[in-house]
C-alpha cells in the first residue's frame, strides 16, 4: 500500500470510527430489560456463567491486505466477503484463501458493510447510505435496492427462525424480515447483566450469534433467545505487530459449514485464520 493510499484510508477510518463512537454512545445507555416478545428477561439469564474460550489455529490462509473487511460468510465451499471505505467498497466470492471468482465494486459515495447469503440471494448493507443491496449470490450483480434507514454494521441469517439479525454498533441486535428487511423485533445484549456495546460483524449459528466487539480482539457467543452472552472468546495474538497497520482491527467471523471450525480475519489483515474455539486455561495456539 502506498503512503498516499494509506493516509487516505487512515483519515476515513478515523472519521468513521469517531462518528460510530458517537452513535454508539447514544445507544449504549439503554440497559437490557426486555426480550423481543415483550416478556421480561429472567434474572438467571443475565447471571449465568460466561464460558471463557480462546482460538486454536488450525491453518493460516492469505488475505487481501487492502480489504477493509466488513462481512465474512461461507456458503458451501464459497467464501463471501464484503469490504468498506468510500470508493473501495466491494463484495467478492471465491475459495477461502484463493482469488475471487466474482467481484463487484461499489461506486462512491457508497460505504459497504455486512453481508449474508440466503440461498440464491446475498444481502449487503451500507453504513450510512440508507440502502441495502439484494444481489445474485452467484454473479454478485445487483437485483434491487431496499430502504435501510438505520446504520448498517453486521448481518446474518438465522435459519431456524428464518430472520435476519443485524447490528448497528450499539448493544442491541435487531431482527428483520429476510425479504424486506423490515424490523420484526430485537434484543438487548448483556454480559453478566451489563450491556455490551460496539457489536459489529455477525455470524448466526443455530440459536446463537457470534459477534466481534469493535476495536477489540474479542468475539462473543450470544443466546438469541435471551440476549445473554454465553461465551467470550479471546482472539488476541493472531497477527504479529509488524503485520499490523493503523485500522487493522479484527472484523470477520465465518463458520465453516459442516464443522466446528471458523475463519477469522480483519480489516487490512494480510492473513486469515482457520480456527476452533477451545477452553482458555492451559491451552496455546
Amino acid at each position: 500500500m502506498t503512503a498516499s493510499v494509506l493516509t487516505g484510508v487512515l483519515l476515513i477510518c478515523c472519521t468513521s470510527c469517531t462518528v460510530r463512537d458517537a452513535a454508539e454512545g447514544r445507544a449504549s445507555g439503554t440497559v437490557a430489560e426486555h426480550r423481543d416478545d415483550g416478556a421480561p428477561e429472567s434474572e438467571s439469564a443475565s447471571t449465568d456463567r460466561v464460558e471463557r474460550l480462546r482460538v486454536k489455529v488450525l491453518d493460516v490462509l492469505p488475505h487481501d491486505p487492502q480489504a477493509f473487511t466488513q462481512g465474512l460468510e461461507m456458503a458451501g465451499d464459497t467464501l463471501y466477503e464484503g469490504t468498506g471505505l468510500v470508493g473501495r467498497s466491494s463484495v467478492r466470492a471465491g475459495p477461502p484463501g484463493g482469488r475471487p471468482t466474482a467481484r463487484v465494486v461499489m461506486p462512491a459515495p457508497l460505504f459497504g458493510e455486512g453481508i449474508t447469503v440466503l440461498g440464491r440471494t446475498l444481502w449487503q448493507l451500507t453504513w450510512q447510505n440508507g440502502i441495502a443491496f439484494e444481489r445474485d449470490a452467484t454473479t454478485l450483480e445487483e437485483v434491487r435496492r431496499v430502504p435501510y434507514p438505520d446504520e448498517g454494521w453486521g448481518v446474518c441469517h438465522q435459519r431456524s427462525r428464518n430472520r435476519l439479525v443485524t447490528s448497528d454498533g450499539s448493544s442491541r441486535l435487531t431482527f428483520r424480515h429476510p425479504k424486506t428487511l423490515v424490523k420484526t423485533g430485537g434484543i438487548d445484549v448483556t454480559e453478566n447483566g451489563r450491556p455490551v456495546a460496539k457489536l459489529n460483524e455477525l455470524e448466526c449459528v443455530g440459536d446463537a450469534v457470534y459477534a466481534n466487539v469493535l476495536f477489540t480482539e474479542r468475539i462473543l457467543r450470544i443466546d438469541l433467545a435471551t440476549g445473554a452472552v454465553r461465551a467470550s472468546i479471546d482472539a488476541t495474538g493472531l497477527l504479529r505487530k509488524n503485520e499490523r497497520v493503523n485500522g487493522s482491527v479484527l472484523n470477520g467471523v465465518a463458520a465453516v459449514p459442516g464443522t466446528n471450525q471458523f475463519l477469522i480475519t480483519g480489516k487490512l489483515w494480510p492473513k486469515m485464520f482457520r480456527v476452533v474455539f477451545v477452553p482458555r486455561d492451559g491451552l496455546t495456539h
